[in-house]
């Protein structure tokens, strides 16, 4: 008879070849991985079958949470870890994950800090950190929302302890990625605002790029950070803009 399932990691992919091989060595200690892809023409799914990995293949993108949410219905696992192929488990976090599974926790989910790179300089600053995340939870405790971009998990009920080891985080490698994930989630964004009724101009497209800046740089303390303080400020400044511009265009296209 098969054992029961401790814990299930779930991941969400495209074109994630690049990636995905360390992320999964990262958590080899669980008890399954499942791997909901939408359409990789690289080699992520060959990757991620060698090391274990049970695939699903989706033809439709529904946005990040709908597509999370079918990662945690094929989970059978009694916890649940959700990670982004650009994520990596330290030996210190797999350690303190499997003490608080094991343990006779009152928690029903966990948050974790996450330290994250930009363009290869680890953010300390500038609200990047600790970022605390819902990541570990039981599997019947949570949902993500139906967020098309900037998803959250759910806790239906009970406590959220903290745990205090960072996920690491490889958010953006270099200057191209942070010009697709600008066109992807500034496009993403725009078109989640417009569906909430939200509206924008050329002058409110200038004004929020501004107010980013100073908040990730000033506010945040983002200068803290030297010259990547500085290129994470810009950037965000840059993202903001095009956002609120997509949803001015997307308003006059109507």
């Amino acid at each position: 008879m098969n054992q029961p399932k401790k814990l299930s990691v779930i991941i969400i992919t495209k074109n994630e070849a690049a990636n995905i091989k360390e992320c999964l060595a990262s958590v080899a200690f669980a008890d399954e991985i499942i791997l909901v892809d939408s359409g990789s023409t690289d080699n992520t799914i060959a990757l991620a079958e060698s090391a274990g990995a049970k695939i699903i293949q989706t033809k439709d993108w529904p946005g990040f949470g709908p597509q999370k949410n079918r990662a945690l219905n094929a989970a059978s696992g009694e916890w649940v870890l959700s990670l982004d192929a650009d994520e990596r488990v330290t030996e210190e976090l797999k350690q303190e994950i499997i003490t608080a599974i094991y343990s006779a926790t009152p928690h029903v989910a966990f948050s974790l800090p996450r330290l994250s790179s930009f363009c290869g300089y680890f953010i300390r600053h500038s609200g990047w950190y600790p970022d605390r995340t819902i990541r570990l939870f039981r599997r019947e405790a949570g949902l993500f929302s139906n967020a098309l971009v900037h998803e959250k998990l759910l806790v239906k009920n009970g406590s959220v302890g903290q745990l205090k080891n960072y996920l690491l985080h490889y958010s953006y490698g270099n200057d191209s990625d942070v010009l697709r994930k600008l066109e992807l989630y500034s496009s993403l964004g725009a078109q989640q605002a417009f569906a909430a009724g939200k509206r924008s101009s050329l002058t409110k497209a200038l004004l929020s790029s501004l107010s980013a800046f100073i908040k990730n740089y000033v506010i945040k303390r983002g200068f803290l950070d030297g010259r990547a303080g500085l290129m994470v400020a810009l950037s965000a400044a840059e993202s903001t803009y095009h956002k609120y511009l997509k949803l001015m265009l997307l308003a006059e296209n109507k």
